[in-house]
């Protein structure tokens, strides 16, 4: 009965240092986009979607599309038709 009880607190004392380990590395990645979100320079690009493979219609409705879905957070670069 001594064993298991000794085997009950190792899994114990294993188990929450197994959970407070990947506390840490949950906090940290957070606090790594932060840092990332706040100090790192976003990219700005301005380019023209239309092609003369897409009607210019088609290609601001696509862009109007991605922005309401996105947040504004989103930009559409190029468009091809396969």
């Amino acid at each position: 009965m001594e064993n298991f009880i000794y085997a009950l607190e190792l899994m114990g004392i294993g188990m929450g240092t197994v959970f407070v380990v990947l506390i840490l590395v949950i906090e940290l990645g957070k606090l790594l986009i932060l840092i990332v979100n706040k100090f790192a320079p976003t990219e700005e690009k301005t380019q023209t979607i239309a092609t003369a493979t897409v009607p210019a219609n088609i290609a601001q409705a696509i862009s109007q599309a991605v922005n309401v879905i996105t947040g504004g957070k989103g930009k559409v670069e190029k468009i091809e038709k396969k």
